[in-house]
């Protein structure tokens, strides 16, 4: 009852399955690295510009936050200023 190791593993070893660090050997060719390339770059360039449209959308917001908060805070000193000076 012995196991065949060749079976189960395609005829890799137990290091060799657990091996992360690839044999220049057995890896792909170097034309799929380059269209994984530029298809990265693709997926870069909509990332960056969603990254500056959230950018420009957050400070409009902060913008708005900050004119409401000094409209508010003036509000209520014309509040106590008319109150305490009755």
């Amino acid at each position: 009852m012995e196991r065949s190791h060749s079976s189960a593993h395609g005829g890799a070893s137990w290091a060799d399955q657990w091996d992360y660090n690839l044999d220049p050997a057995t890896t792909g060719s170097d034309k799929r690295s380059v269209s994984s390339t530029s298809g990265n770059s693709k997926y870069k360039e909509k990332f960056s510009e969603g990254v500056e449209k959230t950018k420009n959308v957050a400070s409009h917001g902060v913008r708005k936050v900050k004119q409401g908060t000094s409209f508010g805070i003036q509000w209520v000193k014309d509040k106590y200023h008319k109150t305490t000076h009755k």
